[in-house]
C-alpha cells in the first residue's frame, strides 16, 4: 500500500516535471523567433535621374520691335474722268483701255466738235457787231464834246454827251468777248486730257455714244504714289513712333512691304507719311497710311509693279525698347511667368512683363542680367524640380 503511494508521487514528479521542461522548451523557442530573428535591411532605390533642360543666358538690351500688321494698295489719287460738255465720241486714243499707261496732257478721247466751231462763229460775229457799237459811241462822244464846246460853257450833260451810252457799247463788246472764250473753251473741252500721269483703270463710253456734262467717261489713277492704310491696335501703338502732328513728318518710320506675286515673294520699300484723322468706330483700331513712290517703276529690276488691289503684309519699324530680354516663344509659360535656374540647379517661377508676342518670339522686361531661363516648356517641369543644364544659349540681341 505505502509501496503504490510512492509510486504514483514519483510519477506525478516526473509528469509535473516534464510540463515545466517542455513549457520552458516552448517559450525559449519563442524568444528566439520574435527576438533574435536578424534585423531588416531597408532598401537602397536608386535617385531619379534629373530632367535635362537647355536654358537661354539672359541680357536685357536696347530692342526696335517691329509691329506686322497688313493692308490693300491702293492709288493715292483716284478720280472720274467726266464729261465737262455734251457731244458724241468722235475718236478715241489707243491709251483709252483698261489697263494703258498715260501721261500728263494725252489725249485720251474726241468729242464732236462741229456745234462748238459754230459756236464760235456766232460768237465772234456777236464780238465785232458790240466792237461796232463801241466805235460809233465814242465817235459820237467826240463829236458831242465839240458841240458843247462851241456853245461856250465847260459843263455838259452826261446824256448829251453820250456817255451812258458809250458804257453800254462797251459792256455789250466786253460781254462779247467772254463768249468767244466761252465758246472755245467749250470747244478745248471736247478733247479729254490726262490730268496727270497714270493708268486707266475702267472705261465707260466708247466710239459713237454721245454723252452729256457729267457723263462719267473711266476711272483713272495716279501711278506716281500708293498708299496702303495699316490697323494698328493699341497694344501696337505702344511700340512706335507715330507723332500726331504733321509738324513731325519727317519722324514717321520705315515699312517694309511684302507680297506674294507669280510665286515668289517680293519686297518694297515705303514710310509711313500720315495717321488717320479718326479712329475706327467699328474696330477701334488707328490706321497708319504708308505711301511708296514710283511703284510702277522698273529701275533696271524686275519686281513687279505694286499694283491696286495687291494685298501686302506690312512691317514697321518699332522705336527702341529699353531694357528687355528677346526669347522665344516656347519660354513664356500662359500666365507670363518663366522658370529659371537657381544656384541650387533648382527650377524657380518668376513673373515678367510681357512687352510683345510674335509667333516664334517674345519680348519681356522684369528679367536681371545672368538668369538662366529655361529655353522650353514641359508638363515635367515645375517650381522647385531640380534640373541639369544641357546647354547655355545666349539671349538674341
Amino acid at each position: 500500500m505505502i509501496e503504490n503511494s510512492i509510486k504514483s508521487s514519483r510519477l506525478s514528479r516526473r509528469r509535473l516535471f516534464g510540463s515545466v521542461a517542455f513549457t520552458g522548451v516552448g517559450l525559449a523557442v519563442c524568444f528566439l523567433v520574435l527576438v533574435g530573428k536578424p534585423q531588416t535591411q531597408p532598401t537602397q532605390f536608386p535617385e531619379p535621374r534629373r530632367p535635362l533642360v537647355d536654358v537661354i543666358l539672359a541680357a536685357p538690351a536696347e530692342h526696335s520691335i517691329s509691329v506686322r500688321t497688313q493692308g490693300t494698295v491702293e492709288p493715292v489719287r483716284r478720280v472720274g474722268l467726266v464729261a465737262q460738255v455734251s457731244g458724241k465720241v468722235e475718236s478715241v486714243s489707243d491709251r483709252f483701255l483698261d489697263g494703258r499707261f498715260f501721261k500728263a496732257g494725252d489725249m485720251l478721247l474726241q468729242l464732236e466738235q462741229a456745234d462748238y466751231k459754230f459756236a464760235i462763229a456766232r460768237a465772234r460775229a456777236e464780238e465785232a457787231a458790240a466792237a461796232q457799237r463801241v466805235a460809233e459811241e465814242r465817235g459820237r462822244n467826240l463829236q458831242a464834246q465839240r458841240e458843247w464846246r462851241e456853245l461856250g460853257t465847260s459843263e455838259a450833260n452826261d446824256l448829251f454827251l453820250r456817255k451812258p451810252q458809250l458804257r453800254a457799247a462797251e459792256a455789250s463788246l466786253a460781254a462779247a468777248e467772254a463768249d468767244v472764250a466761252a465758246a472755245e473753251l467749250a470747244l478745248e473741252r471736247t478733247t479729254v486730257r490726262a490730268p496727270f500721269d497714270g493708268r486707266l483703270e475702267k472705261k465707260s463710253v466708247d466710239l459713237g455714244q454721245f454723252v452729256a456734262p457729267g457723263t462719267e467717261l473711266a476711272q483713272i489713277y495716279a501711278t506716281d504714289r500708293v498708299e496702303i492704310h495699316l490697323p494698328i491696335s493699341d497694344s501696337q501703338l505702344a511700340l512706335l513712333e507715330l507723332p500726331l502732328f504733321e509738324t513731325a513728318v519727317e519722324s514717321y518710320p520705315e515699312v517694309v512691304l511684302s507680297a506674294r506675286f507669280g510665286g515668289e515673294r517680293w519686297q518694297w520699300q515705303g514710310k509711313v507719311a500720315r495717321v488717320e484723322a479718326s479712329i475706327d468706330r467699328d474696330s477701334r483700331v488707328t490706321f497708319a497710311i504708308a505711301e511708296v513712290s514710283d511703284p510702277f517703276g522698273v529701275s533696271g529690276s524686275q519686281r513687279p509693279p505694286l499694283t491696286p488691289g495687291l494685298f501686302v503684309e506690312a512691317s514697321i519699324r518699332g522705336k527702341p525698347i529699353q531694357q528687355s530680354v528677346e526669347l522665344p516663344a516656347s519660354a513664356l509659360r500662359g500666365d507670363n511667368t518663366v522658370l529659371v535656374v537657381n544656384e541650387n540647379s533648382r527650377l524657380e517661377r518668376l513673373v515678367v512683363d510681357l512687352i510683345r508676342r510674335e509667333q516664334d518670339r517674345v519680348w519681356v522686361r522684369g528679367i536681371d542680367s545672368g538668369l538662366q531661363v529655361v529655353a522650353e516648356q514641359s508638363s515635367l517641369l515645375a517650381a522647385g524640380a531640380a534640373i541639369e543644364v544641357a546647354q547655355v544659349r545666349p539671349a538674341s540681341g
